[in-house]
Formats: structure tokens, sequence, C-alpha cells
């Protein structure tokens, strides 16, 4: 399992490409209603948390592309901003509190290495409020601002960090 998460996480972009033209596609060209892409994103929102921005949202694609075009932390920034105006950004951010699968961390197996709250954008731009194994600070997984992107889970040399239904 550990593998296949790795490879879907290697891989997000292009799935995040894929899910966002088709999405594009269906609302311009088969007038799709927002109403569903609303309702999906709830749904999604309930069972994965924040997944819907990282990768399925066309929008979300447009924002990666121009992250990636740009290495300072100023368009990373931008990216937390661009869902202000979303409202499945809203609903499904309020949802990683409540959603069935979270990034969870074992403890007893975690060698402090670090490497989580390196990958973490949201450790990267308030390094003092969050860490996803300091204890004492809080965990960027379960914040309104959490996509999912899963590059934590992804990072961790011995699995430690799962994303993984609530215990």
């Amino acid at each position: 399992m550990r593998n296949v998460l790795k490879i879907l996480v290697s891989t997000r972009f292009y799935i995040l490409a894929v899910f966002g033209i088709l999405l594009y596609l269906a609302i311009s060209q088969f007038q799709l209603s927002l109403w569903y892409v609303l309702l999906a994103g709830v749904l999604l929102g309930v069972v994965f948390g924040k997944v819907f921005c990282r990768w399925v949202c066309p929008m979300g694609l447009i924002m990666e592309l121009m992250m990636s075009m740009s290495p300072d932390g100023k368009v990373r920034q931008m990216y937390q901003y661009h869902k202000v105006g979303c409202p499945i950004a809203w609903i499904s951010g309020y949802l990683n509190k409540f959603s069935l699968f979270r990034i969870q961390l074992n403890e007893k197996s975690c060698i402090t290495c670090g490497k989580c709250d390196k990958q973490c954008y949201i450790v990267a731009m308030e390094p003092q409020k969050y860490s996803l194994y300091k204890p004492g600070l809080a965990k960027p997984g379960i914040s309104y601002t959490c996509s999912k992107c899963l590059l934590c889970v992804a990072s961790c040399p011995n699995g430690s960090l799962k994303y993984t239904t609530v215990k």
C-alpha cells in the first residue's frame, strides 16, 4: 500500500491535470452544473478531507503551474489565497477535521528526522505554528489549509506517517 501511495503522490500533478481538464470540459462543453461539482467536492471532503484542490480542481491545476514557475515562497502563499472565493475549498477545508481519512503519525516509530515537515507547504509558511511530528504544535493535516498533497506521507522514510482511516 505504501508503494501505491508513493506512486500516486509522485504522479499527483498528472492526475490533477487529467481530472482538472476533464472537469473543465464537463463544465464548459457539456454544461455540467456547478452544483454537481460542489456536491462532489463536499462528498470528497467528507471522506478524504480537502483533496479536491490538489487532485481534481482545474483552478488548482493553473495555480500549480504558476507555482512551478517561481521558486520563491510568495507564489506558494498565493496558492493559499486563490481558494478564498471557492466554496468547495471552504467546505472541504472545514471537513479536514472530521473526514474519514486523515494524516496520522505513529509516534512510537517516528525517528524525528523532519523530512515530513520539509515537504509540507503549511509548515513552510508557519513553522512556529505547525509540525507533523513535533509535540505541542498544531498538526497541518487537520488544518483548514491542508489540501492533502500527501508529500509528507510519501517522504516519511519508515512509514510512521500514514494517510488512513481514523482509529
